[in-house]
């Protein structure tokens, strides 16, 4: 007889979270911790745009103070999501909200997070998918996909040889094995992204090398949102 999988609440409901929809609440969290991450400090300005059925009907659901929440560092299951405006407004980040066009192929909870914090600034687009899964699609106008699950290191060089070969070398160095790797980039000659999602943990020591390279612009290092 074959095995049958038992079926859990999590299956059936998602994951813990505060506000009546996953996709407006966890996986708007979600998209404010990759940008909170993605800009590397906790932002003083975010401009937040809202597209689709964020636009439409994110405020009734929370998805504002959701993406605020994420900004803050804040995890899905924080009670203060609720007031993560106010807490906001406490820690002088100020927060602006816009809807937005991203265009027909985009997800309907899309947003994009234009941020900035002490010299830095960074613009990011993303979508909850669904049961508080999210998939970043852009940063810094360069394609991108992925979902925040893994360990994950964004790298955006001068579009050169052995790039890649030099950051897997270093990846090998540390023991940290690749799951996944995209690149990326706007035109021939100019920057691209390398975007490496890893089985294992990616150390500080990874990210202080590569920021050494000359032609490496900026290196972020993304944790797991996601279990």
């Amino acid at each position: 007889m074959p095995h049958r999988r038992s079926i859990s609440a999590f299956d059936i409901i998602g994951p813990i979270m505060v506000g009546p929809s996953s996709s407006h609440t966890a996986g708007a969290v979600r998209l404010g911790q990759v940008g909170r991450a993605v800009l590397g400090v906790q932002p003083k300005e975010a401009l937040i745009g809202l597209h689709g059925s964020f636009a439409e009907t994110g405020r009734g659901h929370g998805t504002d103070r959701a993406l605020v929440a994420g900004l803050l560092g804040m995890d899905t299951h924080d009670p203060r999501i609720r007031d993560s405006l106010d807490i906001a407004r406490e820690k002088g980040m100020r927060v602006a909200f816009e809807k937005v066009d991203l265009g027909e192929d985009a997800h309907p909870n899309s947003a994009r997070l234009h941020l900035k914090a002490w010299g830095r600034e960074v613009v990011i687009e993303g979508a909850s998918v669904g049961g508080g899964v999210v998939e970043i699609t852009q940063i810094q106008g360069f394609p991108v996909r992925f979902s925040g699950k893994y360990d994950t290191l964004i790298v955006v060089a001068e579009d050169r040889p052995g790039t890649i070969n030099i950051v897997t070398g270093l990846m090998l160095d540390h023991r940290v094995n690749v799951a996944f790797l995209r690149v990326g980039r706007k035109q021939r000659g100019g920057d691209a992204i390398m975007v490496y999602e890893t089985d294992d943990h990616i150390p500080e020591e990874l990210v202080e090398a590569l920021e050494d390279f000359h032609w490496v612009r900026w290196v972020r290092h993304v944790p797991p949102i996601m279990g």
